[in-house]
């Protein structure tokens, strides 16, 4: 049996904790420690899975084969090249950074140093995504709808590249077209960035998705609708369950969605240790990661100049 994965993860607040935790519970990793910063949150990880805090990024590195990158979004850049440089493979939360320039640099870095490098779009690894996988077809036209009750946490970026990405790259993975036109608005409420947002993209193919997302919600939902020739399908992301309606004949008849239930982040946690073994290319590679932010800029600088015309 091959010696498990020795494994960490630089920031262990809201997310970075479950990165935590399923390293120390998952077959084929070994949870070897842990950079953060903050003495709370490192102390009740460290105690929690018996694992030591590093003092340095670069200690971190030294320690590991694979590393999370769990930092604030604009730390991702900074944090990747110090993990690169040890020749750590990464998972790198969404979205990979906060411009191409970035991004582009953290890929030249990885392929010259020949390692992994995963972007967190953690519904590409939900049950709903792989049944969605295999009954879109063609798509004509899709909604996405994603609400959360705000949080100061994550407010460095807008919400577009807090949320929407997930679903930005969600359309970009079902359609599997190019895209040709974007029309965005957005709306600042609690925070210096866009707090709602809604986004039209228009893919070659002529299909055509509509994404929303808030961040000032009173209630959380993560549901796409898809509309396809066959019919259309209806599912809930965050519950894991949902149906499709089908044509027979003259009439419709509805099926309910036999979704299998799972844990996406240790799905996702899963894949990269599995690729970074097999030398495989993940789902969410870093060339998908750097597409998906490129089309969030996008929005978001067409939600601003809105504000600034």
């Amino acid at each position: 049996m091959p010696s498990p994965l020795k494994c960490g993860v630089a920031g262990v607040g809201y997310l970075g904790k479950h990165h935590a935790r399923l390293y120390h519970a998952l077959e084929g990793a070994e949870l070897v420690g842990v950079f953060e910063p903050n003495d709370d949150a490192a102390n009740a990880v460290c105690a929690d899975y018996g694992c030591p805090r590093y003092s340095t990024l670069e200690e971190l590195g030294a320690a590991c084969d694979a590393v999370s990158v769990v930092c604030p979004t604009d730390r991702h850049a900074e944090v990747a090249h110090t993990l690169i440089e040890h020749g750590c493979h990464l998972l790198v939360e969404k979205p990979l950074c906060v411009s191409s320039e970035e991004a582009e640099s953290i890929l030249k870095s990885a392929n010259a140093a020949k390692v992994l490098v995963q972007v967190g779009h953690i519904e590409h690894y939900n049950p709903v995504m792989t049944f969605l996988e295999g009954e879109v077809d063609q798509p004509k036209y899709l909604t996405v709808e994603r609400l959360a009750p705000f949080q100061p946490r994550g407010t460095e970026v807008g919400v577009v590249l807090d949320l929407m990405i997930h679903d930005v790259g969600i359309a970009m993975a079902l359609v599997d077209s190019p895209i040709e036109r974007i029309d965005s608005i957005g709306v600042r409420v609690l925070s210096p960035t866009e707090d709602i947002a809604n986004a039209r993209l228009l893919f070659a193919n002529g299909c055509v998705a509509n994404l929303s997302a808030s961040r000032v919600s009173e209630k959380k939902a993560r549901e796409i609708r898809v509309f396809q020739d066959s019919g259309y399908l209806s599912l809930d992301f965050m519950n894991q369950k949902g149906h499709l309606i089908k044509k027979s004949g003259p009439s419709l008849e509805r099926h309910e969605v036999p979704v299998e239930q799972g844990e996406p982040l240790a799905l996702e946690l899963e894949s990269f240790l599995s690729c970074v073994v097999e030398t495989t290319t993940p789902k969410t590679d870093g060339s998908f990661g750097k597409s998906a932010l490129e089309v969030a800029l996008t929005i978001t600088r067409q939600i601003q100049s809105s504000w600034n015309p």
